[in-house]
């Protein structure tokens, strides 16, 4: 059994593939985050300290009080007042 020849047979062939336009993957699809309903996004933010202790006066449960708060100036209505009035 004979060895292959170490170089290709057609040096031009060999050439013009070596200098071929590489093709470039496709980009990869835009993912667009996902948002389920209800699910909390950790984040990091800084406030006032005076608008923390404020939060933290009642104890534990101060985030959601936090998130209520937002959620009731995103939505339109004016804070401290409840949805019974």
């Amino acid at each position: 059994m004979a060895n292959p020849p170490r170089r290709p047979t057609n040096p031009m062939a060999a050439a013009e593939a070596a200098f071929k336009p590489v093709k470039k993957p496709a980009p990869a699809p835009v993912r667009e985050a996902s948002a389920a309903p209800n699910v909390r996004e950790l984040v990091s933010i800084r406030i006032d300290r005076s608008v923390l202790d404020y939060f933290q006066e009642d104890g534990p449960g101060w985030q959601d009080r936090i998130n209520d708060a937002l959620r009731q100036l995103v939505s339109g209505k004016p804070a401290g007042t409840s949805d019974g009035d």
